[in-house]
C-alpha cells in the first residue's frame, strides 16, 4: 500500500511539473506563489549588458541581497566597485570611481517592470505580465525560460525574462530588453533564502568627500 502511494505521489509530481512547463501562465503563477513565501534572498551575480546601437558588451560581478518588499543591495566588485542600495524609500547609486552618490526615490509598485523589482516584491508575474515560453540568450542549459511582456506599457523596457529551475522554481536568471534593444542580464548563484536579513543591512551611509546628486524630484 505504501509503495502504491509512493508511486502515485511520483506520478502526481511529474504531471504537475509537465503542466507547469507546457502552460506559461500556470508556471508564472507557481513561481509567483513560491516567491510570495520568501522574505529575503542573498547570493552572487554576474551581469552582462549588450548595447542596442553599438552592440558593446560588458560583464560585471558582485553580490546581491534583497528583502521584500522593496529593499535591495547590489554590490559590484569587478571590474569597478559601485553599489546600488534601496531602503524601500530611497535608491542610492554609489559610483565609487566618480566619487558620486545619486539619490532618487525608490521604485514603487507602479514600476514593477524594472529588473529585480519582482524579486523585491514590487510586481506580480501572474497579474502584471503576459508570459510565453521563449529561449533567452545567456540562460544556463536546463532552465525553463519565460518572456514576460508588461501588460502596462513601459517607457523603458520592452520585456523582461526569467530562467527558472524546473525542480525548485527558483529564479536563477533575469534579463531585460530596453526600448533601444539593449539587453541586461543577471545570472545568480549561491542563492540563499529566508536567512533573516535585517532592515539595517539595507541602510546606506553617504561617504565623506563625495558629490551628492538628487534625481527624480526632491529627496528629503
Amino acid at each position: 500500500m505504501k509503495m502504491l502511494a509512493a508511486v502515485a505521489l511520483v506520478f502526481a509530481s511529474v504531471w504537475t511539473l509537465e503542466a507547469q512547463t507546457t502552460d506559461p501562465v500556470a508556471l508564472a503563477a507557481k513561481v509567483q506563489q513560491r516567491y510570495n513565501g520568501i522574505k529575503d534572498i542573498q547570493g552572487d551575480f554576474v551581469q552582462t549588458y549588450e548595447g542596442g546601437v553599438l552592440r558593446t558588451k560588458t560583464t560585471e560581478r558582485g553580490t546581491v541581497a534583497i528583502k521584500r518588499p522593496g529593499k535591495m543591495r547590489f554590490t559590484y566588485l569587478k571590474p569597478e566597485k559601485k553599489e546600488f542600495v534601496s531602503d524601500g524609500n530611497r535608491l542610492y547609486s554609489h559610483l565609487v570611481a566618480d566619487k558620486q552618490v545619486i539619490v532618487s526615490p525608490a521604485p514603487g509598485p507602479d514600476q514593477g517592470d524594472i529588473p529585480a523589482m519582482f524579486l523585491a516584491g514590487q510586481s506580480d508575474l501572474a497579474r502584471d505580465y503576459t508570459p510565453s515560453f521563449t529561449p533567452l540568450p545567456g540562460a544556463a542549459t536546463g532552465l525553463v525560460t519565460l518572456k514576460l511582456v508588461p501588460k502596462k506599457k513601459s517607457e523603458e523596457y520592452e520585456s523582461i525574462g526569467i530562467g527558472v529551475d524546473p525542480k525548485t522554481l527558483q529564479i536563477q536568471f533575469l534579463t531585460a530588453v530596453d526600448i533601444q534593444g539593449g539587453r541586461s542580464s543577471f545570472s545568480f548563484s549561491n542563492l540563499k533564502e529566508n536567512r533573516g536579513l535585517t532592515d539595517r543591512q539595507f541602510e546606506f551611509r553617504i561617504p565623506r568627500g563625495v558629490d551628492v546628486v538628487t534625481n527624480g524630484g526632491r529627496v528629503q
